[in-house]
């Protein structure tokens, strides 16, 4: 393993280069590694990978449009992470069950959400997600962290079950420091549960750069317990959707797998960071430079696949998404506050009623105010 200094900080970091299919310039790659697991992927099915990235950044924009206009109260931001998340997603099967963090709008879009699922928690409102059974896949979790011991507890339920699925993990570079993480791959490793853990390494953890999260590749610690790992550039969809099959076909003969898929967060942490504060401009660019969907594009216009006219119904695709996800966020009917102790408990109980009279008094206030 070489070091290099990274260009953003003083910090000299361990650099493996991360495995790859397409080039930061659209042009393809050879990966002994990763090219099995491509094989069989079409140019139709690459149009279909940057169809879903362009959806995905529309919706991301929308949900940042909707918060500044007061319609939500936070939004998650994942603009640069879209090959991370489509290309992750897309590898799995349909009855694989996702274990996220807060940021994979991609993830719920590959599996089907509806258009007020995306915007149902963030804007505070009943059921405050989607239909977990439907989509296998958990809430999206905001206890940074949480969802990876969540998702080894499901593994080895699939072990008792004698099931074929996996379980699958996201989380950030930043959540590598939190203790539920290592604990859930210590479990993952001695009970040899079939789960995945994908570490979208966006490079920040709000305002903490990884430089300060990791001395080396994050992907270098998985194999200290017991679990092998991949360190992919995350900005390259058809080596993520390589990558996380890899992992998955490890996780179904009964070995937990790591991915760090290596990425950058363009936009804010949510809504209520100001990046700004904290990052250097020229890193942005830096990484403007290695747009996912940009490479993608680049290879496909080049191999004569991709043309004005597909590109503009992947645009129309886009808006039509982000007009039925605006659409369903004003229609909704917010409850009165109070319908917040309502149906807490199966029968009338005291306790309750006691907090619901003292959160009444303390609305009166507020409307006297």
């Amino acid at each position: 393993m070489s070091t290099h200094l990274d260009p953003f900080t003083d910090t000299a970091i361990g650099l493996d280069e991360p495995a790859s299919l397409i080039d930061a310039h659209g042009r393809r790659r050879a990966d002994a590694r990763l090219a099995p697991y491509a094989a069989d992927v079409t140019s139709e099915q690459l149009l279909s990978l940057l169809r879903d990235m362009v959806i995905l950044r529309r919706l991301d924009s929308e949900g940042v449009a909707l918060q500044r206009q007061g319609q939500l109260g936070l939004w998650a931001p994942c603009q640069g992470q879209e090959a991370a998340q489509i290309g992750s997603a897309r590898a799995l099967r349909d009855d694989d069950v996702i274990f996220p963090s807060y940021r994979e709008t991609g993830v719920m879009l590959v599996r089907g959400a509806q258009p007020g699922d995306y915007v149902r928690m963030w804007r505070g409102e009943e059921g405050a997600s989607y239909d977990p059974a439907v989509m296998h896949m958990a809430p999206l979790q905001i206890i940074i962290g949480a969802q990876t011991l969540h998702a080894v507890g499901y593994a080895v339920g699939i072990m008792h079950d004698r099931s074929e699925q996996v379980a699958v993990t996201y989380f950030g570079d930043g959540a590598t420091s939190q203790g539920d993480v290592n604990e859930a791959m210590i479990f993952a490793s001695s009970y040899r549960a079939p789960v995945v853990f994908i570490c979208q390494n966006n490079h920040w953890a709000i305002s903490e750069p990884v430089a300060v999260q990791a001395q080396h590749p994050i992907a270098g610690r998985a194999p200290g317990f017991g679990i092998p790992s991949l360190r992919v550039d995350g900005n390259d969809v058809l080596a993520v959707l390589a990558a996380t099959r890899w992992a998955a076909e490890r996780a179904r003969s009964g070995s937990p797998a790591f991915l760090e898929l290596v990425t950058y967060r363009m936009g804010p942490h949510t809504t209520a960071d100001d990046p700004t504060r904290y990052r250097d401009p020229a890193e942005l660019e830096y990484w403007r430079g290695k747009d996912p969907m940009a490479r993608l594009e680049t290879l496909l216009r080049s191999e004569g696949v991709l043309t004005d006219e597909i590109a503009a119904t992947f645009a129309s695709a886009a808006d039509e998404a982000a007009m039925q996800m605006r659409t369903a966020c004003l229609g909704m009917t917010t409850r009165p506050a109070l319908a917040v102790f309502d149906k807490v408990y199966a029968e009338p109980h005291s306790g309750i009623e006691e907090e619901r009279a003292d959160y009444a008094r303390y609305l009166a206030t507020l409307a006297e105010a």
